[in-house]
């Protein structure tokens, strides 16, 4: 979840073609297709391997100080800071104080994975003069859910009252987990179709190279990424595989319907957020929403509204791929690479949609549970999902090498694969690997995890 926008004036929605709108003009020619790559983190306290409050010297808003000296700009809710700008980036806070560094639009994935090293390195510098570290987990590993501090945002109030009512692990989702995700540039309807399509399909293949999150509450839980088990059963409304996304005249309008379907979160007016959950953003185009009678959304509204919705793959004006949890941080160059190798080059969209097509809802939707507990041996066909990680991912190299892009060395954006690559020949991730660590050399010890699983 990215830092609010902006609060400029926005048009006011009198049709639902406004909202079509507002997805279509995301569109845009290949030349100008970007790379997005948004990473959360999970800070600690050094000294008692204690999550970090907002206030207080081993703190979120110290750290948040602390990186202005990098000519970061402060954005305030109220009297706190809350997220950072830079050129087109910004540096937020998840609800429960996970540090999120939303990277700015670049054409390539070196450029990504140095993005990522700077802000990795400028967050180590203040983090080690305040006594604090971060992790590269997905899941916090031992801290229990009531003992994680509350970040002081109005929207995270609303969700944390609402998500107990709509699902049994929508807080462990708000307050435990850690995601790494790539946002990606569609050139028309069609070709946001196919993209979301297979990346849909493809989502549980990612989850299962990715997973990394297999220790809760200081034991291992029995799944390679307990972060995606939780989104199992966090709000059915608005998360999950988007079975209509696969029928016949999906596009824009239609997803515009799924959205005005799910329940609002929140209103925002102002530096205040008017509690809407559970209310129908229906009604508001209508001008029944009762906390704002007679008034109709604005089109920031409804990119508002769009940006409460979970499914594992999220449709804006651009694409984000929501399946992966957080890892080290050259995973974090590792998953746009993945995804920039399928989707950004024609011939490996079409080998991938080749790949995918003749699975049903049912297959994909096996695939998704079974990768948050079994991983890369998730069975798929007689199959495993480790024998169909090793067909993506040279579909996604051919696609890394005719894009060409090179570093300064002559190295093109395969460099980044090498790692999932490992995890294919030898069936094993980083959740696997941990847990091996956690049963040996760890000795049963999870705090061993705040030394060896820290940026």
């Amino acid at each position: 979840m990215a830092a609010p926008a902006g609060k400029g004036v926005s048009p006011r929605i009198e049709t639902k073609s406004q909202m079509i709108n507002c997805l279509s003009r995301g569109s845009k020619p290949k030349s100008q297709w970007r790379i997005g790559t948004e990473h959360e983190k999970i800070g600690f306290c050094l000294q008692r391997k204690t999550p970090l409050p907002y206030e207080g010297p081993c703190g979120i808003k110290t750290m948040l100080k602390g990186l202005e000296r990098f000519d970061w700009e402060p954005v305030f809710e109220g009297e706190n800071v809350i997220a950072l700008k830079r050129g087109g980036a910004s540096v937020s806070l998840e609800p429960g104080g996970q540090l999120e560094l939303s990277g700015a639009p670049l054409e390539h994935v070196h450029q990504t994975c140095g993005e990522v090293h700077r802000h990795l390195r400028e967050v180590k510098e203040v983090a080690d003069e305040m006594g604090a570290g971060f992790l590269s987990l997905g899941f916090r590993p031992d801290t229990k859910l009531e003992d994680v501090p509350v970040m002081p945002k109005g929207r995270y109030n609303i969700m944390r009252a609402y998500m107990p009512k709509v699902g049994t692990h929508g807080l462990e989702m708000m307050f435990r987990t850690c995601t790494v995700q790539t946002n990606l540039d569609f050139s028309s309807e069609a070709d946001m179709v196919k993209k979301l399509r297979v990346s849909l399909a493809l989502q549980p293949i990612a989850t299962a190279l990715f997973a990394n999150s297999p220790f809760t509450d200081g034991v291992p839980n029995g799944y390679k990424s307990y972060r995606s088990r939780i989104w199992l059963d966090t709000d059915a409304d608005r998360t999950g595989m988007l079975p209509f996304a696969f029928e016949e005249g999906f596009g824009f309008e239609q997803y515009v319907d799924y959205a005005l379907d799910v329940p609002m979160y929140f209103v925002c007016r102002g530096d205040d957020y008017l509690d809407a959950s559970g209310k129908s953003f229906r009604d508001f185009l209508d001008g029944k929403l009762d906390i704002l009678p007679g008034e109709r959304p604005t089109e920031q509204d409804f990119e508002d509204h769009i940006s409460t919705i979970f499914p594992e793959v999220r449709l804006k004006s651009f694409l984000e791929m929501r399946g992966a949890d957080t890892g080290p941080w050259t995973e974090l160059c590792s998953l746009p690479a993945f995804w920039v190798g399928l989707l950004y080059d024609q011939s490996a969209l079409d080998a991938a949609w080749d790949f995918v097509k003749d699975w049903s809802e049912e297959e994909r939707l096996a695939l998704r549970v079974g990768s948050a507990k079994h991983g890369l041996q998730t069975p798929f066909r007689g199959k495993t999902l480790q024998n169909l990680a090793r067909e993506v991912l040279a579909i996604a190299r051919d696609g890394l090498r005719a894009r060409g892009r090179l570093n300064a060395h002559g190295e093109s954006e395969t460099i980044y694969l090498q790692e999932l690559d490992q995890f294919v020949r030898s069936g094993k991730n980083n959740a696997d690997r941990l847990v091996d660590l956690y049963h040996g050399a760890w000795g049963g010890d999870i705090l061993r995890a705040y030394e060896d699983c820290r940026y």
